[in-house]
């Protein structure tokens, strides 16, 4: 069966990160969270790195790659 996506299949999906689109290389149903861990769905992917090929499930998560010094508590 095909969806938007490619081929249907499950579990964690092997992704090239383009820009502004991806594209399924191995089909799944979601992706993990480079930074948290966190499975996050195909059809919610919204955050990626082109440069690191890794995928984030919020803007926060993408912030916390980039920026790692701005994420830890003053003092």
């Amino acid at each position: 069966m095909l969806n938007k996506f490619g081929p249907s299949g499950s579990g964690e999906a092997q992704v090239q990160y383009l820009d502004g689109d991806f594209r399924v290389i191995s089909p799944g149903t979601y992706v993990r969270c480079a930074v948290t861990g966190v499975q996050i769905p195909l059809d919610e992917l919204k955050y990626w790195s082109v440069d690191l090929k890794e995928a984030y499930a919020t803007p926060i998560a993408v912030l916390q790659r980039h920026f790692p010094a701005a994420a830890k508590p003053l003092g």
